[in-house]
């Protein structure tokens, strides 16, 4: 599973395109604020509506919450339950904890909190461990596996003392809702909340418009060099909801002439190496989205499918690799609705 923090512009960027990015004044005394910053060591981007500016209220929800699950922070509680230290969890812990041993269920390990020496160990977690080999990736899979561990109480129980959490796959896109459920509480109605490409959204944009995500086009270059290639495709949400995109085609790097990409498939311990080039998901909170967006880079596109239709509360947008090595596409039939330029397509098609 991806457990690393993915770079702030790693899959898509996020798009005002009816509008620009001019955040003018709409009715009344409300207006359009930005708020900039960075954690998790990435950036974010929170666009709303309303009287006043909010930004000391995010930036000290945001801290908050860094003490909580950034496994980078020595302080923060995740830390501290890495290094086997007394401590309760707090409630967004416990949420993010309880929501990630459920997708681990539901996708029989393919994604897995614990995996966090693996990744570690492949150059891509928040501490770098030995040279890989297969010994060693033998070893690490002894203590890696959601089912030893457990939240009992406020304090959670290892089955082995070496297992260890990174939260990173699954806990930008819980930081999003908690900035959500934060705004929402302040009166506002129209936001959009941007961690490292991960959004929760609601309402519209100053344009008066749904807010629009494009999801990049893949770049398969394996030199190294991150290059945009342009936008794939564009989301437009005209409800509350979450989406993610994750995608191996900018964290990498090459060594010994080969590509490695940091999704790493726990149940092996290797980079998972699927078709899948990159999967954005749509669902009702951005944690669920963002989870299950790792989940399909490690299980690839056929199993992706069957998970999706499985749990029904989802939808996706692929972008994968044929047997040919040729880019194509695939998406759930539900998101067709949050797809305006394919809608505008079949219209054409079928006058």
């Amino acid at each position: 599973c991806r457990l690393v923090m993915r770079a702030s512009f790693l899959i898509k960027c996020v798009l005002l395109i009816a509008g620009g990015f001019s955040l003018v004044a709409c009715s009344g005394e409300k207006r359009y604020y930005e708020s900039v910053g960075s954690i998790f060591h990435t950036r974010y981007s929170i666009k709303y509506e309303a009287d006043e500016a909010k930004d000391s209220l995010i930036l000290a929800e945001l801290a908050r919450f860094d003490l909580s699950l950034n496994p980078f922070n020595p302080n923060s509680v995740i830390a501290k339950v890495n290094r086997n230290e007394p401590v309760e969890v707090d409630p967004w812990f416990r949420e993010v904890f309880l929501r990630a041993m459920e997708v681990s269920a539901v996708s029989e390990g393919a994604y897995d909190i614990t995996c966090a020496p693996l990744v570690n160990l492949w150059g891509f977690g928040f501490s770098r461990m030995d040279s890989v080999t297969p010994a060693v990736i033998d070893s690490l899979r002894s203590f890696v596996g959601y089912q030893k561990v457990r939240l009992v109480g406020n304090q959670v129980e290892k089955d082995d003392p070496r297992v260890q959490l990174n939260c990173s796959s699954i806990a930008k896109g819980y930081a999003c809702d908690v900035i959500a459920q934060l705004l929402e509480r302040e009166g506002v109605r129209n936001y959009m909340i941007e961690i490292g490409g991960e959004v929760t959204l609601r309402g519209v944009n100053p344009a008066g418009q749904g807010w629009r995500v494009g999801i990049n086009k893949p770049n398969p270059d394996t030199t190294g060099i991150a290059r945009d290639n342009g936008i794939e495709e564009v989301v437009q949400l005209n409800r509350k909801g979450g989406i993610a995109t994750s995608g191996d085609y900018r964290n990498f790097y090459i060594k010994d002439g080969k590509k490695y990409a940091h999704t790493i498939n726990p149940l092996t311990g290797y980079p998972a190496g699927q078709d899948i080039l990159s999967a954005t998901i749509v669902a009702d909170d951005c944690m669920t989205a963002d989870a299950y967006a790792t989940t399909f880079m490690v299980v690839g596109l056929d199993r992706a499918r069957e998970i999706a239709r499985r749990i029904g509360t989802i939808d996706y947008f692929i972008i994968y690799a044929d047997s040919l090595g040729r880019q194509r596409v695939a998406y759930s039939e539900g998101m067709t609705r949050y797809l305006p330029n394919r809608q505008a397509l079949s219209i054409l098609e079928n006058p």
